[in-house]
């Protein structure tokens, strides 16, 4: 019988796509290749969040052995075609779950809600060690966001998905404190099987363009940027709030600059209100994505009322690489804290009016501002660069797997 290799990352999203829920696997896969063990990967073939070319469906990467499933990419943005794309995508791996077989551990994600369905059933049938970890918690994300209705068929089927996957998991990890103590609260799990191991954001030197477009954009306008994912759960109306307010003051900019469901409606509302103070923009390429960072005075982070605790926006961690302060609207969480604690402002109870005021005092205070960036950068080197993070990864599996080998 052929020996088992180490660890099988299951996922939609891989290598070489752009987008975080891509990225932030394939970072782990690699520093836990460089620690030791054998590392494979099942996922989706890349369509949305390519640059290039096609790509194979079998390579081995960076000491990786890549497997990507083709499978039905509908538009993602309406509530269907979403449904299609989740379930065209589990039914390839269920296809293929012998493969998971070959492995000792497969680590699995949130993303699609449905696909650690699938790891909980290898855990059953082959004895394979089960690592879940929770980037966004269904079906009460989608319930709090008025995309599901609690009670109807898709959240009692995600209900027991949480309980075959919480009760078989040997490990599941949170990306935050106040996550682990909601799945402690509301899954059927004990304290010592959940890991709190956050998101991070590797760090480089910023080289932007020269002359800077954003910062020719701006001008010599404080620069307010929002860089990341304007979704569903992120709290879009409270920063619209600031800007109706700030809207004649003629210092302050906002740039918008990513994807998600509310990315056109904040475009409609640019255009039929004539708000000249804000510019919105799609995904940034790498080198636009670093313009932006370095153009800018401060950086917005928003989740809607009750979503604390089900995901953590992991855009936080690029603007505290890039020593920005954060303007944070958020329930009580880890980010929150980091705010509170000199690395920014944490505006409460979704108010836009003390959104604009914060933005008045960053700008009328630039030694104080600076100060915020110092410690929001401090922060960033000591709890959420990749080595440190991706390395809690190192520590568990070596716990969990004693005596591997490539």
């Amino acid at each position: 019988m052929r020996e088992k290799k180490d660890i099988l990352f299951l996922c939609q999203f891989f290598y070489p796509e752009y987008i975080s829920s891509a990225q932030l696997p394939y970072e782990t896969a690699v520093a836990l290749n460089q620690a030791g063990f054998s590392v494979g990967a099942l996922c989706g073939y890349p369509k949305e969040y390519l640059n290039g070319g096609p790509v194979p469906t079998r390579e081995r990467v960076s000491g990786i052995d890549i497997h990507r499933l083709k499978y039905m990419q509908p538009d993602r943005t309406g509530f269907v075609g979403r449904l299609i794309n989740y379930f065209s995508f589990t039914a390839m791996v269920t296809l293929h779950l012998g493969e998971i077989a070959r492995y000792r551990a497969v680590v699995v994600y949130s993303n699609p809600p449905i696909l650690p369905w699938v790891a909980s059933w290898a855990k059953k049938l082959f004895g394979t060690k089960l690592i879940f970890v929770g980037y966004d918690l269904y079906p009460e994300l989608a319930t709090v966001t008025d995309t599901l209705k609690e009670g109807g068929m898709i959240c009692r089927l995600m209900h027991h998905i949480n309980r075959c996957v919480y009760r078989r998991a040997d490990k599941v990890v949170a990306l935050s404190r106040e996550m682990r103590e909601f799945m402690l609260k509301n899954r059927p799990i004990s304290p010592d099987r959940v890991e709190v191991i956050p998101n991070w954001w590797p760090d480089k030197a910023l080289r932007p363009t020269e002359p800077n477009p954003f910062r020719e954009l701006a001008g010599d306008r404080f620069l307010v940027s929002y860089l990341g994912n304007m979704g569903t759960s992120q709290d879009m109306q409270t920063v619209l709030e600031a800007i109706r307010i700030l809207k004649e003051d003629t210092s302050i900019f906002f740039l918008f600059a990513g994807h998600g469901n509310k990315l056109e409606k904040l475009k409609k509302i640019a255009q039929e209100e004539r708000l000249e103070n804000f510019c919105v923009r799609g995904y940034l390429t790498e080198q636009e994505y670093t313009d932006a960072l370095v153009a800018s005075d401060c950086a917005l982070v928003t989740l809607n009322p009750g979503v604390t605790g089900l995901c953590v926006p992991s855009k936080t961690y690029g603007y505290m690489m890039a020593g920005l302060p954060l303007l944070v609207v958020m329930d009580d969480s880890d980010i929150a804290r980091d705010a509170a604690s000199g690395a920014g402002v944490r505006i409460g109870d979704c108010d836009g009016g003390a959104m604009a005021e914060a933005i008045r005092a960053m700008r009328d205070d630039p030694e104080r501002t600076a100060r915020m960036g110092k410690t929001s950068r401090a922060l960033f080197l000591e709890n959420y660069t990749l080595p440190i993070c991706t390395g809690k990864y190192v520590d568990m599996f070596r716990e969990l797997l004693p005596g591997a080998k490539k």
